[in-house]
């Protein structure tokens, strides 16, 4: 850190939970104006520090906007990789990947909508970042994901319990059913009346009930 001036004031560069408040007060700044629309100003301001603590730990908002969305994406993936754990049917890769996503985004509830909105938005970056998130191509991700379904296609369809599908429809739809709710929060939370307890108690029928409405939709 020799490189690095030492702030005036606002924190000690030595503080962990003074970075910590950085990253989360860029978590929250971002996803309300995307990377390009965020200020450090306004995240200095929500973290209670100086601008100069920011420069301090991350230099740039380039690079404190590196670190949010590497973070967002491996959280993302450790949450979901379990779901398709080779011994696993169908059904059981159902429940465990809607139960893998709810609970692994529930505590930072913006995170697919930021990266949704930093893919849109800085698309000549997604791919050098999420390499560096999951140490692979997307489409490398992308493809496993694939064959890894459809191998359960074809297995659902020998045993019975489930009319062909398109394999990657059948990918793309669960994905949707699953994610919506937390990029669609900002819209679904004053549409239907809901407060953050409201939220939380929503996800969890979500939880309970969309492995069932998925298994039911793809029944012969």
């Amino acid at each position: 850190m020799s490189e690095r001036t030492k702030p005036a004031n606002g924190g000690d560069p030595g503080d962990l939970e003074a970075e910590a408040r950085i990253l989360e007060a860029a978590r929250q700044v971002f996803t309300r104006h995307g990377t390009s629309g965020a200020r450090m100003q306004q995240i200095a301001a929500e973290a209670g520090v100086n601008q100069a603590l920011i420069h301090y730990y991350f230099r740039t908002k380039q690079q404190l906007a590196d670190r949010v969305f590497l973070e967002a994406v491996g959280r993302m993936s450790r949450g979901l990789a379990p779901a398709l754990a080779a011994e696993r049917t169908l059904e059981e890769v159902i429940l465990r990947f809607v139960e893998g996503y709810i609970d692994a985004m529930r505590q930072t509830p913006f995170l697919p909508a930021y990266i949704l909105s930093e893919t849109l938005h800085h698309p000549e970056r997604l791919e050098a970042l999420m390499q560096q998130a999951m140490h692979t191509v997307p489409a490398a991700v992308g493809r496993r994901a694939l064959d890894r379904v459809s191998a359960l296609v074809d297995d659902a369809v020998a045993r019975g319990v489930m009319r062909p599908l398109t394999p990657r429809q059948l990918l793309v739809s669960a994905l949707a059913l699953v994610a919506f709710p937390f990029v669609g929060r900002p819209i679904l939370m004053p549409l239907l009346d809901m407060d953050e307890e409201d939220f939380s108690r929503f996800l969890d029928e979500r939880r309970a009930e969309l492995p069932g409405f998925l298994l039911h939709a793809i029944r012969p």
